[in-house]
């Protein structure tokens, strides 16, 4: 019999279901995970929800073949360790999407009718009726920034309170929240029209303070501003400056840098402070520990490897090829001017096109940086059809199969309903990844690797000198360059690698002088 550890507070549903397939579980709600791995190291599976899977964790397990996050994100698990090792980690997305969306509800209804302070003064045997006059949420205009899982079902949860509801996502095709009952509209119209709004992003370094200055200042007197995401999305120091000025913002949070006891930094501006607990419901807790039991029971019994997060890579394709995918993925994204992408298609050549199936992943995570990670192939391509993009997969014209390359095809729509196409095709040399062409440009043969200035402009003398000007005013020195001419469009793309990210500040700033039709900095 194959023993489980489940050294966390899981429903006990995933117990009931291993126990009854014929699993020895062991499972611990209070003694810390090192001891419970110390006692139990014949365990070969582990099932956590935040404790952290380290690489000492899992050496402590000489046993262990599969580790299983009940839950969507899997950042504890030491997964490239486990990899090492040839142990599985799965996930279970989704489980917990419905507890977050009820939560914001909750969280508007709560500060729109007083409910805290108005139950500490009751309790405190006063009767303030008048001082906690509210407001319904009735018929109010809701703005969704965000229309992944949680903001999806949040808006279907609103319906009923008959609002009006509109969605921001930069990478939901238009049709597709419209057929949610949410109006696409920008992200200002947002803040300068909604009554309410709940953020749902993704938190990594480019949605940093997203809800800045600018947009908190657009917010109607008396609006509210719900952050369910993540920590430093909203810029809590303008808001406080907003709010000093005598600017009125109703602002919720139950999202902090780190969920531990302590002071939080957002008690010093949020009229509504939680303890993270989206996630924390009993059936939330439910759906995660049944999701995880029939993912050991299927992984076991059935070989089904669907849901694994860290797949091994077949035998033949070099990691660094994925990598390569990502990295054309997120050129082409930032080259099309984050324009809403379409239509994918992608050309693998040589002896990749027997590993065409494994690149879907990496794809995801460079188009749509918010975007589930980690998910495995067939799920990736499901998540790139539910952002209203059609992928596919091509062969390579006869004749022109002997080199292993990628020809990554991204079809976009802007906002005025205009169509493009960013082409851009990369090789691995020297187990570098290599962009080749990208569009008109060609012979480019550029290491994709560091920090990346891309600048295109109009061809002419004296613009390098400009931009390696800014550039070194600002301390940034330049380690690569090249500069090709699409001589039939009379441009030229210079790509510079730097010592260390370019600024949006400075990009603006070099875009500025030497008058760029387009310019953009990343770091791959």
């Amino acid at each position: 019999m194959k023993k489980v550890l489940i050294p966390t507070k899981l429903d006990n549903v995933a117990s009931k279901m291993l126990s009854a397939s014929n699993y020895t579980v062991v499972q611990d709600t209070d003694t810390p995970i090192e001891a419970q791995v110390s006692a139990n190291p014949d365990a070969e599976i582990l099932i956590v929800r935040s404790e952290k899977v380290s690489q000492e964790i899992i050496d402590a397990l000489p046993k262990l073949r599969l580790v299983v996050r009940a839950g969507a994100g899997f950042d504890n698990i030491d997964i490239a360790h486990a990899r090492k090792k040839n142990i599985d980690v799965m996930n279970t997305p989704g489980a917990n999407a419905n507890g977050v969306a009820e939560e914001v509800v909750a969280m508007i209804l709560a500060c729109f009718r007083h409910i805290v302070p108005a139950e500490i003064s009751t309790r405190a045997g006063k009767w303030e009726k008048k001082k906690f006059m509210g407001r319904e949420l009735t018929k109010k205009t809701v703005g969704i920034v965000g229309l992944g899982n949680v903001g999806k079902l949040l808006a279907k949860r609103l319906q009923g309170f008959e609002t009006t509801l509109l969605g921001y996502d930069h990478f939901l095709a238009k049709q597709r929240a419209i057929n949610i009952g949410v109006t696409p509209v920008t992200l200002e119209e947002i803040f300068e029209e909604s009554d309410v709004i709940s953020i749902h992003v993704p938190g990594d370094a480019g949605t940093q303070k997203f809800i800045g200055e600018n947009l908190l200042a657009r917010m109607k007197e008396g609006a509210m501003l719900i952050n369910c995401s993540r920590y430093g999305i909203v810029d809590e120091d303008a808001l406080a400056r907003l709010r000093a000025a005598g600017k009125k913002i109703i602002y919720a949070t139950d999202v902090h840098p780190k969920d531990v006891a302590g002071e939080k930094p957002s008690a010093a501006v949020a009229d509504l402070i939680l303890p993270h607990l989206g996630a924390n419901t009993k059936e939330a807790n439910f759906t995660a520990a049944k999701r995880a039991a029939e993912e050991v029971v299927a992984y076991f019994e059935n070989g089904d490897t669907s849901c694994v997060v860290n797949a091994e890579i077949p035998l033949g394709l070099n990691p660094m090829q994925l990598r390569l995918a990502k990295m054309l993925a997120a050129i082409a994204r930032n080259f099309g001017g984050n324009s809403p992408i379409r239509r994918v298609e992608c050309t693998f050549s040589g002896s990749l096109r027997t590993f065409r199936k494994w690149f879907p992943p990496k794809l995801l995570e460079g188009l749509l940086p918010e975007a589930e990670k980690g998910l495995p192939p067939t799920l990736a391509e499901v998540s790139l059809k539910e952002h209203g993009i059609s992928y596919r997969a091509k062969e390579p014209l006869i004749g022109n199969v002997e080199e292993d390359s990628i020809l990554l095809e991204v079809f976009t729509e802007g906002t005025d309903g205009t169509h493009a196409t960013v082409a851009v095709r990369g090789i691995v040399a020297e187990d570098a990844p290599i962009i080749s062409s990208l569009n008109g440009f060609s012979g480019l043969y550029f290491d994709l690797r560091g920090h990346l200035l891309f600048v295109r402009y109009a061809d002419r003398p004296g613009v390098l000198a400009r931009i390696t000007s800014v550039l070194g005013e600002a301390e940034i020195n330049i380690e690569n360059i090249t500069a090709p001419i699409d001589h039939a469009a009379k441009e030229t793309l210079a790509v510079i690698k730097t010592n260390k990210p370019v600024s949006r500040a400075q990009v603006a700033a070099v875009a500025t002088l030497v008058n760029a039709i387009s310019a953009f900095a990343i770091s791959l």
